[in-house]
């Protein structure tokens, strides 16, 4: 009989009786829970509460029973106020159109909604709306209407419900000012064509907009989407929205770009929704509407009118920078959005994109001046920055192709004399008898290299080089300088002031990329002839592009990505700090703790290292001719000097640790492909390769186990049976296959021809 008790009480668990969608969430909010709350007490996902809040999805056994549980109590303590009619009513009067909805989707006639932003601006085309300054007279913050309420209040929900939007608060500030609902919205719609908006902290709203003109409107109207700028000198940022598959075809856009609009890399000029938004007086930048679109309307008086457009489905989300974000349930990817948002600034493209964009958010290159004698301010220059017009580069720091390279002929090739070749190492060497006989090869990773390298690199700011023949070397001043390095004998060195005998042979040159020592003068820039000084040479540069005007650009940004790197490793459970054998065991499965964490760490790593790439961007595209602009040097960022700085630091920084290491043990490299240095040993693991004490104290100068960048961590671990096999099948014609390149998974995909 009990079985059968037990088989009527599923029964009826399997249908107990819930409230609508709407009272679900009134009774919720009455009690001041969060969705992370909700999600944690009935073992499920944040997404799945914001389901059955929704009307989405219907909760099924066993979590059924146990959030009707949860429900009634709420009830009796929060009972729905009198008069306001039964929860079903007020969710018809919640779809019911506002007259803020009406004129949303009215189109142009309705106003966006914006307010002055600034008069002291950037120099940019209005696709990039001036700058402010908090100084400037001009300066208004941005209107917005009325917010959507919420309350935590009991019986205050009723008035909530009638507004064209719902939200929750959880995780962020109390509703009040320009950008109380964060930075994003992820949309998605439902069967019935109701789009819901997902953002941060749990937050959703009711988005009433039937159209892509009308969205834009509500967004700069009604929304609150935005973020505070990163510089009294810069710009808030847009609002981001961001379409899920849905949403694409509730707004007229397709899924799935075609090949030809992929190639493109947007939808033709004709297309009805792109003709919509010019019917309603909305532009878009020379990139169309494409997979990150930037919708405006021309800055009147300072005021801002743009929403960027990010489209999952088009591919915005890159596998490489993203890895599966694009998937992610729409409550989910508004998470790892926001959090990027918030650690280091709204994306506005691709992470390299962002990478160059934070740069110049977070040192902009002008400024409000003083008063003049009518009282009004001006846009002026901005002492430390890039300034608004670019810059030519030095011959030798020209790519191939470039406009200050035209007079060359066609098929010429620029030798290291001619040309500055600053890049990230790619060297390996065979193994030794010692190291044979060694059972491991153990990869260690620098954290974050290339930011590293970037903080406190001094460069030339928005001054063109200067040409100097015959210069005496200059170590704090940034440039080019032609050389010959050629006399510095790797096998003696000055390690720590102090001359050291080495193993030349086992190190790399710190000289070039390949590792080779250099056989004749040669471009370098100013960090690597100073490490040539460090070592205990002296160098005599023939000639030299100097830059006089400079400064440590790229500080903030440097320190805003390791602050967003090391918060989010802590969100992984890696904290700083931590003994070595600690720092091990936890970064054990990191990823896994958390994957959407790690989506957000992926998009830090590859903000860094796209945006250093980003200031040497190549010309792309048909029709592109050697001696032509391309549009990419049209940016006062597109600075190959800056770039050649900080990898020429990396790769140094890299050799010094590595000789520290060598001076002190005796072991050496066997393989260095970038941040990547592989060592062999007799144990499996980093402190198999690195002389810790009982102290927890290492090699001065060498490498470091922790999560800082420019600390290491395990890249992966191989048998040195397997490196022998490696380096036999791919090796031919004196080339060395790189085991570093292979050494995380030990999977060899392909031959290793160095590229």
């Amino acid at each position: 009989m009990s079985e059968l008790f037990d088989a009527v009480d599923a029964l009826v668990a399997s249908r107990s009786p819930l409230p609508p969608p709407a009272e679900r969430r009134r009774l919720r909010q009455a009690h001041a829970l969060t969705l992370d709350e909700v999600a944690a007490a009935l073992h499920v996902r944040r997404a799945t509460v914001g389901g059955w809040e929704s009307g989405k999805t219907e909760p099924r056994p066993p979590e059924r029973e146990a959030y009707a549980r949860l429900l009634g109590q709420l009830a009796r303590l929060y009972p729905a106020p009198e008069g306001t009619g039964t929860p079903q009513e007020d969710t018809a009067v919640q779809e019911t159109s506002t007259p803020a909805a009406s004129a949303a989707e009215a189109g142009p006639t309705a106003p966006a909604g914006s307010a002055p932003d600034a008069t002291a601006g950037t120099g940019e085309s209005p696709s990039a709306p001036p700058a402010t300054d908090p100084a400037s007279a001009a300066t208004t913050r941005p209107r917005t209407a009325q917010p959507p309420r919420t309350s935590r209040r009991p019986g205050a929900e009723s008035t909530a419900r009638k507004t064209t939007a719902r939200a929750t608060t959880e995780g962020t500030a109390a509703p009040g000012g320009a950008y109380a609902h964060g930075p994003l919205l992820v949309l998605d719609a439902d069967a019935d064509k109701q789009v819901t908006g997902y953002g941060v902290g749990g937050l959703i709203l009711d988005v009433p907009a039937k159209t892509l003109p009308a969205l834009v409107e509500w967004t700069l109207a009604e929304a609150r989407l935005g973020a505070e700028r990163l510089h009294g000198s810069g710009k808030d940022a847009d609002p981001l929205l961001v379409l899920t598959e849905a949403a694409c075809e509730r707004y007229g856009l397709p899924v799935q770009l075609s090949e030809s609009e992929r190639l493109a890399g947007r939808l033709p000029e004709g297309h009805k929704v792109v003709k919509q938004l010019e019917r309603a007086d909305w532009r878009l930048t020379k990139r169309g509407l494409g997979p990150w679109a930037r919708i405006y309307r021309p800055a009147q008086g300072g005021r801002r009118n743009c929403v960027q457009l990010c489209i999952p489905s088009w591919r915005a989300l890159d596998d490489r920078a993203w890895g599966h974000a694009a998937r992610l349930e729409p409550a989910e990817l508004a998470r790892v959005l926001g959090v990027y948002a918030g650690r280091v600034t709204t994306p506005v493209g691709s992470t390299a994109v962002t990478g160059l964009h934070l740069m110049t958010a977070l040192n902009p290159p002008t400024r409000a001046s003083e008063p003049d004698a009518d009282g009004k301010r001006h846009r002026e220059h901005r002492p430390g920055s890039l300034g608004t017009e670019p810059v030519d580069p030095a011959p030798c720091e020209a790519p191939d192709g470039h406009p200050v390279l035209a007079h060359l002929p066609r098929f010429h090739v620029r030798g290291p004399g001619e040309k500055l070749f600053e890049e990230a190492y790619d060297w390996a060497r065979d193994l030794t008898d010692a190291e044979c006989g060694k059972r491991h090869l153990v990869g260690l990773d620098v954290n974050l290299a290339f930011g590293a390298a970037a903080n406190g690199a001094v460069v030339g700011l928005a001054s063109p080089p200067v040409h100097v023949t015959g210069p005496v070397f200059d170590a704090a001043l940034p440039g080019s300088w032609l050389v010959d390095l050629s006399h510095v004998d790797p096998s003696r060195v000055k390690v720590g002031k102090q001359w050291r005998d080495l193993d030349g042979a086992l190190l790399p040159s710190p000289f070039t990329p390949t590792g080779e020592r250099p056989e004749g003068p040669a471009w370098y820039a100013t960090p690597t002839v100073a490490y040539a000084v460090e070592l205990g040479y002296d160098v005599a540069p023939v000639e030299a592009w100097v830059r006089h005007e400079s400064g440590r650009f790229l500080d903030g940004w440097y320190k805003r990505l390791r602050d967003a790197y090391v918060a989010t490793m802590a969100d992984l459970g890696v904290a700083e700090k931590l003994p070595p054998a600690e720092f091990l065991r936890a970064m054990e499965g990191c990823r896994q703790r958390d994957p959407e964490m790690a989506v957000v760490l992926d998009a830090v790593k590859m903000t860094v290292k796209g945006g250093i790439g980003k200031l040497r961007e190549k010309a792309r595209g048909g029709g592109w001719k050697p001696g032509q602009s391309w549009p990419a040097l049209a940016r006062p960022t597109w600075r190959p000097d800056i770039r050649a700085t900080v990898i020429s630091r990396a790769r140094i920084n890299m050799h010094r640790k590595m000789l520290n290491l060598a001076a002190a043990t005796g072991q050496y490299p066997v393989a260095v492909l970038s941040d990547c240095a592989v060592y062999a040993a007799d144990g499996p693991g980093p402190l198999d390769v690195l002389p810790y004490d009982a102290d927890g104290k290492t090699v001065p100068g060498s490498f470091r186990l922790g999560v800082s960048p420019g600390m290491v961590k395990h890249e992966g671990t191989q048998s040195v049976l397997w490196g022998a096999e490696v380096l036999e099948r791919l090796g031919a014609d004196g080339h060395v296959a790189n085991l570093a390149r292979y050494i995380k998974t030990g999977e060899v995909t392909a031959k290793d021809t160095g590229e």
